[in-house]
């Protein structure tokens, strides 16, 4: 049987519980509880669904009371970080916890977008077509093996994704005293801010492929069906996360 592993914070806390109980083909005595692929497309389906419909909304709301639009994204922004946590390291929460992440995220993406769009028209449909684009050639380059997902690979993934969620973290700290690094800044397109922009995108691109690689050998380790929520929920939060640093790349493109 292979071992399950991923270098997705959204997945590893699964991982680590299910070694400690041991072979999971003893917990599901019925196929109708088992996790499958085509189960876990259907809710990522589900959850972008959220995303978009409540996006809409906070896009709305941005156009017409950027205060309250700002404040939308937000609380957005700060209840995504936290709830995630919880799905994170509770899995079984995933259910009820990935679709409140969803809505959550929705309120930060519409937002986002929307100032994006006000000042670069047409930029927010470029980025979403580039975030399709991608994550088809990524499950390509998955299925056919031109990438491989290796011991080696998920441990460079893991240490490249930690110093990113870092980054963030100290820079979302540092903007409420006034010290936010200037990559998070609308207009500054300095080499340095445009070569980590590429990086960034780089490693979302490629923390796709660690989530197909999670669902495909989960859904062959007779997990429980809630997992299908799970891994959903971990493939939203890496598309959400491409899309964002695909729509910075661009709008930095875009300045003379």
């Amino acid at each position: 049987m292979k071992q399950m592993q991923s270098s997705n914070p959204a997945m590893k806390q699964f991982e680590q519980q299910s070694m400690s109980l041991g072979p999971v083909d003893e917990l599901i005595v019925d196929d109708s509880q088992r996790m499958t692929v085509n189960g876990t497309i259907n809710k990522t389906g589900i959850l972008l669904m959220v995303v978009v419909a409540v996006g809409a909304f906070s896009w709305n709301t941005i156009m017409t009371n950027p205060s309250l639009g700002y404040g939308l994204a937000i609380f957005g922004a700060i209840g995504a970080f936290i709830a995630s946590l919880v799905v994170s390291f509770k899995p079984t929460t995933a259910p009820i916890g990935a679709p409140i992440v969803a809505v959550l995220e929705g309120l930060f993406v519409g937002a986002i977008s929307g100032v994006f769009e006000m000042r670069y028209p047409g930029l927010v449909v470029q980025a979403i077509g580039l975030t399709i684009a991608v994550m088809f050639s990524m499950l390509f380059a998955y299925r056919t093996g031109i990438i491989k997902v290796t011991g080696t690979f998920k441990k460079v993934m893991a240490f490249a994704l930690m110093g990113v969620g870092l980054f963030y973290v100290v820079s979302f700290i540092a903007s409420f005293f006034g010290a936010a690094p200037s990559y998070f800044e609308m207009g500054n397109n300095s080499m340095f801010n445009i070569g980590l922009n590429l990086v960034i995108v780089g490693l979302a691109a490629l923390s796709l492929v660690l989530d197909f690689d999670f669902i495909e050998r989960a859904s062959e380790q007779n997990t429980p069906k809630y997992m299908e929520w799970y891994g959903a929920f971990g493939l939203m939060i890496t598309l959400v996360w491409l899309y964002i640093e695909l729509l910075r790349l661009l709008a930095r493109f875009q300045e003379d």
